[in-house]
C-alpha cells in the first residue's frame, strides 16, 4: 500500500513546489529598468511608432553615406563586389535577376531607417546618431528619385509622408483560411524517373561545375 503512494505524492509534492515556484518567481534575475527596456525597444513601424527625435538632409547624407557606407555600397549606391546595390533597380523586379533597391521594391521608408539604424554599417551598427540616419535615408531617397532636392530634410515630423514607389504592390494576404497545400494524393516517393538541374546558382557561386560534380563524394540523382 505504502509502495503505491510514493508516485502519486511524489508527483503532488513537485506540482505543489512548481505552483509557489510560478506564484512567487524563480528567485533568477531582476525587473529590467526603464533605460534598459528602451535600449531594446529600438524598432520602427510604417506609421512612425519608434521613430527618434531628429533630421538630416540630402546634402549631409551625402557627406555621412561617402565616410560610412560607400565602401561597401559604392559613391552612388552602386554596390562594390557583391555588397547590395543601394539604388536603381525600376522597372527589373519582372527579370531573372531582379535588382531590389527602396526605389524599386522596398515597401516602407521605415524599414530603411530600422535597418540602418540597427545594422549599419557593417561591423560597426549602433554607431550612428538619430541625425545621421536621417541624413542617410535621405540621401538613399534621392539617389533613387523619390526626392528630387539636396536640401530635403527628412525628419519625424514628415517621415510617415514619404511613399516608396512599389508600397502598392504589397498587400495583407487576404486568404487566412485558404490551405497552402490542398493535394492529399502528393507524390512522396519515385515522383520522377530523372532529375535535372534546371538552374544554377551563380550569384553565389555555389553550383559545382560538371567536372566537380563527378569527383564529389556524394552526388544527385
Amino acid at each position: 500500500m505504502l509502495k503505491s503512494l510514493k508516485v502519486p505524492v511524489a508527483f503532488g509534492l513537485v506540482m505543489v513546489l512548481a505552483g509557489s515556484a510560478l506564484a512567487g518567481g524563480f528567485g533568477l534575475g531582476r525587473v529590467a529598468e526603464t533605460d534598459e527596456i528602451a535600449a531594446w525597444d529600438i524598432d520602427v513601424r510604417p506609421d512612425g511608432q519608434g521613430l527618434p527625435e531628429g533630421s538630416g538632409t540630402v546634402a549631409e547624407g551625402e557627406v555621412v553615406f561617402s565616410e560610412r557606407c560607400a565602401a561597401c555600397h559604392g559613391e552612388f549606391g552602386e554596390g562594390v563586389g557583391r555588397w547590395p546595390v543601394l539604388a536603381g533597380g525600376q522597372g527589373t523586379l519582372t527579370n531573372d535577376r531582379p535588382i531590389k533597391t527602396i526605389g524599386s521594391y522596398w515597401p516602407y521608408l521605415s524599414t530603411v531607417y530600422d535597418y540602418i539604424n540597427r545594422a549599419m554599417p557593417f561591423g560597426e551598427s549602433g554607431s550612428l546618431t538619430p541625425d545621421e540616419v536621417y541624413a542617410i535615408t535621405a540621401y538613399l531617397l534621392y539617389m533613387n528619385d523619390v526626392v528630387t532636392k539636396e536640401d530635403f530634410e527628412l525628419s519625424k515630423a514628415n517621415f510617415t509622408s514619404i511613399r516608396l514607389p512599389n508600397e502598392e504592390n504589397f498587400f495583407f494576404d487576404p486568404r487566412p483560411e485558404t490551405p497552402i497545400f490542398d493535394n492529399t494524393e502528393a507524390c512522396m516517393t519515385n515522383c520522377k524517373s530523372e532529375v535535372a538541374i534546371t538552374s544554377r546558382a551563380r550569384i553565389l557561386d555555389v553550383t559545382p561545375e560538371e567536372d566537380d560534380a563527378e569527383n564529389a563524394s556524394g552526388s544527385i540523382d
